[in-house]
Formats: C-alpha cells, structure tokens, sequence
C-alpha cells in the first residue's frame, strides 16, 4: 500500500489556541532575557557547561547514566578500561562536541534550516563519526545490522515497530523526510509559528523515524537547534533535554506525551489529517511548558547576584582558598576576564601575595585561561556544581 508523506499530518497547528499563543510569547520573552545580564565570555563558559547537562539528561532519557564527571573526563580523551562505560563516554562526548558546534554556528549566524534534511543527517553522521563498531551495530528482533552515519533507513529490514508505532517504510524515508522540510521551514514562518513549530517537529520526526537508531538524541539536538534559530534558545543556556527527563510532574511523561501524539485523528471534530490535531496540541502546550521551566529554572540560576554569591560561598567553604579570592572571582564575572598581574590591584594584597591566591584559585578550578599567561576566567569545575548551580543534576 502507497503510504503519503501527509501521514504527519497535521504537521503544524495552523491557528493556535489563546493558551498556546500566549505560552509562546511568555517563552519568547523569557528566552530573550536568559543571560543577557552576564558578560558574554562568562555566558559562554556556562554554555560549556549545560552542554554537559544536556548530555547527562538526554543519556539519561536514553536509559544511561553517564555522571558528570565521566563526561567531563570523555571531554578531556581519558576514557574508562571497561567497554561498556568507555562506549557511554564515547557517546556523551559525541554530543557535546555536535551541540558545540551547533552553538558555533547559532552565534556566527551560519545555522541553516535545522529541518532540512541535510541537516539532520548531519547532526547523525557527526553524532556517530567517530564511534566504534558496537555503538553502529543495531540488533533488532530477527536481524543485525551495522548503521552508516548519517544514512536514512533503506532496507526492509530496518523496519521495526518503535513501542505499538510502525514508522513509515524505509523505501518512504526521502519523501517523508522531504515533506517534512516543506512544513517545518523557519524562513516562512513568524515568531510564535517557530516556537510551537519545535514541539511537533520534534514529535513528528521521531515518528518518521528516519534512522535505524539515534533518533531520539538527533531530535533532540535539532531541537536546539531549532530554539537558537527561533530565538529563543539563548546562547546555549538552557537545555530541553533536562526538561524533558525530568517532565513537569512525573520522568514518565515525555514518554507518555510522545505516545499521546501518535494518536490517530478521533473523529470529525478533531481536525483533518490523519494524527489527532487535540493531541498535537496538547503535546505542543505540554513541551512548551517544559521549555518555560527549563527558561525560568536557568534564569534564576545563572542570575548574576545569585551567581556572585554562590561564588562566595565556595570560597568560604574552602579550605584552602583566602576570602581575598572572592574578589577575583567577582572581577571575572563582571569583567568576563582579567590580567593576571590585575590580581594585587583587585585584591589590594601584595603582589606576590596575591599572586599566590591566584594561583589556588586557578588550582581549584575557578578561574583558568586559553594560555599559561594569558587573561582568566570564570570556570565551573564538576566538584563544585551542587555549590554553584544547586538542583542542576539530580545528584552533582
């Protein structure tokens, strides 16, 4: 049987409900005043860091808890002897480095559709270019095969039920992914259209389910994608994934959300396409929630009182930091970096003196540089998260 591209539909909701509309424009707003108190070089070093919570919650989504600080150590090539934890840092490292640079691209104003589907096989085929045989090899209910990154399914035995969904057929993956494109293109949409769009795109493309696997974590990563190219993503300062594992009440309702919206339509008055438009739109007002609490629970962290004072607050349950480093670490949240010979004026200590307080600082991790002597900024080591950003993992 001939399956139509226009099985997503509807795609899009064409015209939103009062509660939706007005849920994007409180996101829009909240979006753009996320981070634009700090100094764009302490901005982006906190951007390093939700891109690591980012990727602990969407392994976690994925049923893999990779902790922080292994990440942290995947970031840094020191990986673990036992294959399977080396393999979740493998991957855990994978997506940091593709978010990285979908954060490059957002800031150089070079990110292009992030529905297209040149984009979306690249987010794959980066996701996985460098990964070992055994996280390519997919093993289904009757056979084993070895995945190509950033390769569409192609073969009927790539065909598998996902839970009670049957994804469209893989000789369908072109024109599905190509009408995919025409609906979820940002460059004829406005504002709030861009901002609901990223919710059904993120459901509708998990249900084409373009690959033989990954496919979760690309629509992820196109979702943060899609929330800088709707302007709303504040240069990496939040993260969906985090919302998305922990859910608005309970962690079971991405799963249960995503399921809702595969609904076929019930009857004459739930739209004309062949999923549930009240679905869909309870899917989108749910997933803009979540993106909300994920804004304002960012907001509230990354505040830059709130910040300074946390930042004292490490110094002082230090033991070996002097309460003069506070006065460092205040100069490089303001300024986003100083000179290390600016330590004695800053501190008011001699300079040898205050020398050596640098140095502790920088030893604990709270300040570092891009050259032995060049200019320090602000850092946010793993062992000092639940001090600094309490709540941001479930365990720091």
């Amino acid at each position: 049987m001939f399956e139509s591209a226009t099985r997503i539909e509807p795609a899009r909701l064409e015209s939103a409900p009062e509660p939706l509309a007005d849920l994007a424009a409180e996101l829009a707003a909240a979006g753009a005043v996320l981070g634009t108190a700090l100094h764009p070089m302490t901005a982006a070093n906190l951007a390093g860091l939700v891109r690591i919570m980012n990727t602990y919650y969407t392994n976690l989504i994925e049923g893999h808890d990779t902790r922080p600080r292994d990440i942290e150590r995947a970031l840094a090539g020191q990986l673990a002897q036992d294959e399977s934890r080396r393999n979740l840092q493998l991957e855990a490292a994978a997506h940091v480095r593709v978010q990285a640079e979908i954060d490059r691209m957002a800031a150089a104003n070079a990110l292009p559709e992030p529905a297209s589907p040149d984009f979306i096989r690249w987010l794959h085929g980066e996701f996985y270019r460098d990964a070992p045989e055994e996280l390519l090899c997919v093993r289904g209910a009757h056979a084993e095969l070895t995945m190509v990154p950033g390769a569409w399914r192609s073969r009927p035995e790539q065909d598998v039920a996902v839970g009670r969904h049957f994804p469209p057929s893989s000789d369908r993956i072109d024109d599905f992914m190509r009408h995919f494109e025409r609906r979820y293109r940002f460059a004829e949409m406005g504002k709030a259209a861009k901002i609901m769009a990223i919710a059904a795109a993120h459901h509708r493309l998990s249900y084409i389910h373009p690959f033989p696997d990954g496919n979760g974590r690309v629509s992820r990563l196109m979702s943060h994608a899609m929330a800088l190219k709707a302007g709303i993503g504040a240069y990496g300062l939040w993260s969906v994934s985090r919302g998305l594992a922990r859910g608005l009440e309970s962690r079971t309702e991405y799963k249960r959300m995503m399921d809702y919206a595969d609904t076929p339509r019930q009857g004459d008055f739930d739209g004309r396409g062949n999923l549930s438009q009240r679905a869909l739109t309870e899917f989108t007002l749910w997933f803009l929630e979540i993106c909300l609490d994920q804004v304002t629970f960012m907001s509230n962290l990354f505040d830059l009182d709130t910040l300074a004072r946390r930042l004292r607050t490490c110094v002082e349950r230090s033991e070996r930091l002097k309460p003069q480093a506070a006065k460092l670490l205040q100069e490089a949240l303001i300024r986003g970096q100083f000179e290390r010979g600016e330590a004695a004026r800053i501190t008011g200590l001699p300079e040898r003196t205050a020398r050596r307080i640098l140095n502790d600082v920088a030893a604990a991790g709270l300040l570092a540089s891009a050259t032995p002597k060049g200019p320090v900024s602000l850092r946010f080591p793993i062992d000092m998260l639940e001090t600094l950003f309490p709540r941001l993992y479930p365990e720091a």
